[in-house]
């Protein structure tokens, strides 16, 4: 039996107890979710943890009792007529949108719905679920539509895989990026400046730097050229892009300057097309590789906002490049193995691609939407990258490969695009001069290798559980003299090693040895030096790496040539070095 028939008819156990428990209550809809179900509700009453359990008890007693579940079919007229005595509005209202004339219930002891189902026979086939928490949701998600409670559960085959999944999100709850990000004083989000607006405190900032600077110092050697360009831009530019067509709904409201319509940018493509028409291109030129780590704007729903994986400002790691379609599929090969080098530089070791196909709503003509479909697939295929074929996701003006990435807990997140466009080039008349002094409209590729800085250091933060590597990490090292008599000695390592690259802190308080210890451990350090009267004498220190109770007594010169390694080499461990 499929995980998908037990979760759905899970949903429907949920709601036939709360109409058991709250008898006014009316039903909207609850289908299956990845890991389990929910269903949402209009009622009186506010949920809240106690009433979870109270419901979770209520569902047990109907498994208990074993009730059959049928299927009954209804003309479309007889279910709206059923469903308005029963006072069931929303399923009126569905019922009234669906062309179907023919419809099927599902019933179970006292309880009907509106289903198509299938689902299991008998109640007495459910019981590994546990509900997790209540949510609101406006009907048919129109927030000019009523505010429903949604239920959120998990259902399983067995306990068994219930007991592991649970353990699971007890993990996730202590790698949750925004829980972290306060502790380790990474990030912020302040009210005075607005909802999913990020404020990189110094620690983030450090990690940012890095990451940018290692994008930057890739793509220079690959043969890209770094632009910038403005926050905001008029209408019309947006116009000429299909933007205000396509995409409107995501633009922040257009401000008037000085009788001038002006939008603050959701992207950056339609800049860099302006930059490449700068001047006259020759085939010679290309491709040009012009990348941009350009800061764009969404206006997200306040309740779709979380952390940093949903905001309202964020920063891509965005480039476009301008080609010839003889070279396209070398182009999107070269894209793919600096995908990979930074995946491994990450510890990112397993990923899912897909090719997104044409959707309903596009622009341009379809042979060229089927020969750049072609160009991804085979640029796959050359890597012998497997991918899976994903219909209809394109965006309205080309195909695109999207990846996304397995961290160290199996979650899938969204991370690589390639797009291909023929459309922005001709919109805004883009050319070059071909090798018989013709024009032709160049290819762009469109190309975020990473997403966002934003929600990829939210990944990271969970992928690693904020045991960042030693190379990536704000704080490499934190020096912990046993007593005030090696604040000196101290301080001397404090300053020759900030000289040499590495990020040290060093813990002067009046604390025990122990408090400070674990005052770095909390802090997720990777390294700690501890100095008492030996290692001064020495000129060592005692070395104790994250994640081992060991220590070494290590000098300095030793120390400072491994730490430089572990920066040059980026090893995610000092561990490796001993």
């Amino acid at each position: 039996m499929s995980l998908e028939i037990i979760r759905h008819s899970t949903a429907h156990l949920m709601a036939q107890a709360v109409k058991r428990l709250y008898k006014n209550t009316k039903i909207a809809i609850g289908p299956s979710t990845e890991d389990g179900f929910y269903y949402d509700f209009d009622l009186d009453v506010v949920f809240d943890q106690e009433s979870l359990k109270l419901i979770e008890k209520e569902m047990k007693k109907i498994v208990a009792e074993n009730l059959d579940i049928n299927r009954i079919e209804m003309t479309k007229e007889e279910a709206i007529g059923y469903f308005k005595k029963k006072g069931e509005t929303y399923k009126v209202n569905i019922l009234e949108d669906i062309p179907e004339k023919v419809v099927s219930l599902y019933r179970q002891g006292e309880f009907t719905d509106l289903c198509k189902g299938p689902h299991v026979d008998s109640t007495s086939k459910l019981g590994a679920f546990k509900l997790s928490s209540v949510a609101g949701a406006y009907w048919r998600g129109d927030e000019k539509n009523r505010m429903l409670q949604r239920i959120y559960g998990y259902a399983f085959g067995s306990k068994e895989d219930l007991d592991k999944y649970v353990v699971f999100l007890e993990e996730v709850k202590k790698r949750d990026h925004r829980k972290l990000g306060k502790e380790l004083d990474l990030y912020s989000v302040s009210d005075s400046v607005g909802a999913g607006l990020i404020l990189w405190l110094p620690k983030g900032a450090i990690i940012r730097e890095i990451i940018e600077t290692d994008l930057k110092e890739r793509q220079k050697s690959l043969g890209y050229s770094f632009v910038y360009s403005p926050h905001i831009a008029r209408s019309d530019l947006w116009r000429t892009s299909g933007h205000l067509d396509f995409y409107q709904g995501s633009m922040f409201p257009a401000m008037d300057i000085e009788g001038v319509s002006y939008l603050v940018k959701p992207m950056n493509c339609p800049f860099h097309t302006q930059v490449y028409k700068n001047k006259i291109r020759s085939y010679r030129d290309l491709p040009i590789r012009m990348a941009e780590l350009g800061t764009v704007y969404r206006c997200e729903r306040s309740g779709t906002l979380h952390g940093l994986l949903r905001v309202r400002g964020f920063t891509q790691d965005d480039a476009h490049i301008f080609c010839t379609e003889n070279i396209l599929v070398e182009e999107i090969g070269k894209i793919l193995d600096l995908m990979l080098d930074l995946y491994r530089q990450y510890h990112f070791e397993q990923y899912e691609v897909f090719v997104s196909t044409r959707p309903e709503r596009f622009v341009g003509e379809k042979d060229k939407w089927d020969m750049a479909t072609e160009a991804l697939k085979e640029a796959l295929s050359l890597k012998s990258i497997g991918y899976s074929i994903d219909p209809g996701e394109g965006v309205f003006y080309g195909p695109k490969i999207d990846v996304k990435i397995l961290d160290s807990l199996k979650r899938r997140w969204q991370c690589t695009t390639i797009q291909v466009d023929f459309n922005l080039p001709e919109r805004f008349g883009l050319e070059y001069v071909d090798a018989g002094g013709g024009r032709k409209v160049p290819i762009m590729l469109h190309r975020a290798l990473l997403g966002s800085l934003e929600r990829f250091f939210g990944i990271l933060i969970e992928h690693y559980a904020g045991h960042f590597p030693f190379w990536l990490a704000p704080v490499q090292s934190t020096i912990v003299p046993v007593s005030d008599e090696q604040l000196e000695f101290a301080r001397s390592l404090e300053e020759h090693f900030s000289t040499k690259g590495i990020r040290i802190s060093l813990d002067d308080t009046n604390k025990r040895l122990g408090a400070k210890i674990r005052q770095a451990e909390l802090l997720k350090v990777p390294s700690i030096m501890v100095v008492g009267n030996k290692e001064v004498e020495m000129n060592a220190v005692n070395l104790r790496i994250k994640g081992s109770r060991d220590r070494s007594l290590i000098n300095i010169e030793d120390l400072t040539t491994m730490f430089i390694k572990a920066n040059k080499t980026r090893v995610r461990s000092l561990q490796e070095f001993l």
